[in-house]
């Protein structure tokens, strides 16, 4: 059992959604935060918030797409409080529309913060917390989009794929990292359907370099109200997510299903693949993915 109080949690999103919702849960524990937003003005909001609590906490603005900023990140968490026990890769953004559609900066976008910020999370951690020796563990978010294809969501189902064979990946690596000293170091999949996040306004956070000069297409913006409707219409709430994600922390579960409902179309899925059939739509079976909200 993964034990919390008196150690240290680097949370990357942390100015809002899931990320302030595991900021807070940490806190409730009595964790050591260090949050890393890309936005400067939330990040100190969630930071101002917990430390009127009696927190321990610092912020740290980092853009997770950029390697240097994120081995600044974890060289600030080992400055402030010496060691790195948890790790939540969070931070993310979406576009949607046809991928034809789909420019280069939405793919450079959308990619530099949801795989390249993983993977630069894990080349700045794991060896840190590997050297600790204590158990510590890791929690990359993808989304059921990493387990399923919806249509005209290709870039981010694209990078939330790369996130959960990264993660998979991961898993393996550490477990041959650490073969005879008992793993002290694990790793987590976390796989949320949807939830009222600001994951459907993430445009706010697109740097001005990848902002598309042209108009959206009449795909974009459907996907658009389409994701704005389906993340409104979330029973769960981020608070209810960070609840499960500390619980399987606890537990060292891998796969973090949040909505267990939507594995009947994961299900599907696999049984295209088995039988060699064409993929069927995920939004097929309607009343599983409602009940998966």
């Amino acid at each position: 059992m993964f034990e919390f109080a008196g150690k240290v949690a680097v949370i990357t999103g942390a100015g809002s959604g899931f990320g302030r919702a595991f900021a807070h849960k940490g806190a409730a524990l009595g964790m050591k935060l260090v949050l890393a937003d890309v936005n400067a003005d939330e990040l100190a909001q969630t930071v101002d918030a917990l430390r009127e609590t009696g927190a321990e906490a610092i912020g740290v603005p980092t853009d997770v797409s950029n390697a240097a900023q994120v081995e600044a990140l974890a060289q600030a968490a080992l400055a402030a409080f010496g060691k790195v026990h948890v790790l939540f890769n969070n931070a993310g953004v979406g576009t949607g529309g046809f991928l034809w559609e789909s420019s280069a900066n939405d793919w450079s976008w959308v990619f530099g913060v949801n795989v390249m910020g993983v993977a630069h999370g894990v080349r700045a951690f794991a060896p840190i917390m590997l050297a600790q020796k204590e158990p510590a563990h890791i929690v990359n978010t993808a989304s059921v989009a990493g387990l399923l294809a919806p249509p005209a969501m290709g870039i981010y189902n694209a990078s939330k794929h790369a996130v959960v064979a990264l993660t998979e990946t991961l898993y393996h690596d550490l477990k041959l990292a650490q073969a005879g000293t008992g793993g002290e170091v694990g790793c987590s999949l976390l796989c949320p359907a949807f939830v009222p996040t600001g994951i459907a306004d993430a445009e706010r956070a697109r740097p001005d370099e990848l902002r598309n000069a042209d108009r959206p297409t009449r795909s974009q913006i459907a996907a658009g109200k389409q994701l704005q409707r389906a993340v409104q219409s979330g029973k769960l709430t981020a608070d209810d997510v960070a609840d499960i994600a500390f619980e399987a922390i606890a537990a060292r579960r891998f796969y973090i299903i949040t909505h267990p409902g939507i594995m009947a179309t994961v299900k599907l899925r696999h049984e295209d693949i088995e039988q060699l059939r064409e993929p069927s739509d995920p939004m097929s079976l309607k009343p599983e993915v409602k009940n998966a909200q």
